[in-house]
């Protein structure tokens, strides 16, 4: 007797939709999310006051503002495969408890090396809990429809804390010490301590293998380089201490990637690359953090020196284009439910990121209205984009290995952010420097802000300097606009045949089973 061995295949259950206690976690999981983002720029204002305070030398001052950054970049890919070996969520904790005592030690800091050494803990702090939190998502929400949701709001909050940290400096400073815009931290960090022992599941890789420790200086050594070359490039012009700083990161780039290559257990597995999507996916949210900051770079400088705003007025009105950030990652993923090709949809983010762009290039020396408008649609696109790729990378790699997948995503967002402001600065100081009369002081045809400082010793500079820097904006703009067309085609066509489902599996005849991926 015969068994018709193709009719008795079992059907893949579908994956458990999320209840009210993951929905709940995850809400606890966005506050540490938006106050790493909001630590990213809530110095903004309150710097003036710690250089009274604490009298910092010119030195110093950059590592109170730099070093928060440089640590967090440097040990993103590090924290994202530690947590995916001891456990997202225990990583999480740490990173958590890390975070509120050096926020404490940071507002009563009694010397400016305190500060820095607090500044420098707060992003060890950081680097774990931005890869946790995006991980402990992929473990959170197995149904794709609510993962991408998830994913999306995840997206929305990161771009909004970084808007909302200046402002929040600016108000805490205005009516408390400066020590108070740290201790803002500490209760949502007592919370997420209290709370997410009991909400968060646990999440790590049950076989991870022995910890590759040579990795970590290697992957410090390729990120901190290239970071602090090209951040340099775009405050100081090109120079070049600041070329050969990237060009060892580079090298020491080419190191790393020799080492997961070649190590027993490395850092990052060369099998995250493997799943389809990946890769591009990766490369395409570089290029969508490139079009978040490098339009930032120009749009708060014309906010305060161009039309002349003050700093808090100027971080005021650079809140209203994240109102309809909220929008955008959940049009998107209704988008992509309702049957429109993720690839397409990746694209037409693109697309509305250059259109922000374009909107850029039409501005004058007073369009605050178009130049708000203009950030609002630029803002909606990256949002839209990086959402849908994020979701793409998390849903291909491996459950085990999400730690490592969201920190290199989060590594290549710090790597899109600075180039942008290397690349696009670049060209926007080129421009107002040609646009500089020629009889102008040399400080006035470095940047804007020189000129301004001695636009009271030559008549018609101010003006002059303003005409220029808005030529240089738009310049940039229209460069920015270009690549991020690009970036829309090769979304398109790399993404096209890229469909995300649960895991491959194999059927009871051997054959691998189609996911979608």
């Amino acid at each position: 007797m015969t068994t018709n061995a193709t009719s008795t295949a079992t059907p893949t259950p579908p994956p458990a939709r999320a209840g009210r206690r993951e929905w709940t976690a995850f809400g606890v999981l966005m506050l540490p999310l938006l106050l790493v983002s909001m630590d990213v720029s809530v110095l903004y204002f309150a710097i003036p006051a710690i250089s009274a305070d604490l009298e910092p030398s010119g030195t110093q001052q950059l590592w109170i503002f730099d070093i928060y950054g440089f640590v967090l970049a440097g040990l993103l890919m590090t924290m994202g495969s530690l947590g995916d070996r001891i456990g997202h969520r225990r990583l999480l904790l740490i990173g958590a408890a890390a975070f509120g005592t050096a926020s404490l030690v940071a507002a009563y800091a009694n010397s400016a090396e305190t500060l820095i050494a607090a500044r420098a803990v707060l992003g060890i702090g950081g680097a774990t809990l931005m890869p946790s939190t995006m991980a402990l998502l992929r473990t959170m929400f197995t149904d794709p429809t609510q993962r991408a949701k998830a994913i999306g709001m995840w997206s929305g909050v990161m771009t909004a804390g970084i808007a909302l940290g200046s402002v929040m400096s600016g108000l805490l400073v205005e009516h408390f010490w400066w020590g108070s815009v740290f201790l803002v931290n500490l209760p949502a960090m007592a919370l997420l301590l209290i709370l997410g022992r009991m909400l968060l599941p646990e999440s790590r890789n049950p076989a991870p293998g022995r910890f590759d420790w040579l990795s970590v200086p290697l992957s410090m050594a390729a990120v901190l380089p290239v970071i602090y070359g090209l951040k340099e490039i775009a405050a100081e012009g090109w120079n070049v201490r600041y070329v050969m700083s990237v060009t060892v990161g580079l090298l020491f780039a080419a190191l790393f990637v020799h080492r997961q290559r070649t190590a027993a257990s490395p850092l990052i597995s060369p099998e995250l690359f493997r799943g389809r999507g990946f890769s591009p996916a990766v490369a395409l949210n570089l290029v969508a953090a490139f079009g978040m900051m490098g339009s930032a770079y120009f749009t708060t400088q014309y906010i305060q020196s161009v039309l002349g705003k003050s700093p808090l007025e100027a971080a005021l009105w650079s809140l209203l284009p994240s109102v309809p950030i909220g929008l955008a990652a959940p049009v998107t993923a209704q988008l992509v439910q309702r049957g429109v090709p993720r690839a397409y949809v990746v694209a037409g983010g693109f697309v509305v990121t250059a259109c922000g762009y374009v909107m850029l290039t039409l501005a004058g020396t007073d369009s605050l209205w178009l130049l708000l408008a203009a950030c609002a649609v630029l803002a909606c696109g990256v949002v839209a984009a990086m959402s849908q790729l994020a979701d793409l990378a998390l849903s291909t790699a491996p459950v085990e290995k999400a730690g490592a997948a969201s920190s290199l995503l989060e590594t290549g967002t710090e790597f899109g952010g600075a180039l942008s402001m290397a690349f696009l600065g670049s060209i926007g100081a080129a421009i107002y420097r040609q646009e500089m009369p020629a009889s102008a002081p040399d400080a006035a045809r470095e940047t804007l802000g020189g000129a301004l400082a001695v636009a009271d010793q030559v008549p018609g500079l101010a003006a002059a300097a303003r005409e220029a820097f808005t030529s240089g904006m738009q310049g940039a703009a229209i460069a920015g606009a270009v690549l991020l067309v690009g970036a829309a085609v090769l979304a398109a066509v790399t993404l096209r045949r890229v469909q995300v489902g649960e895991p491959t599996c194999e059927t009871p005849d051997g054959q691998l089973s189609p996911s979608g991926v």
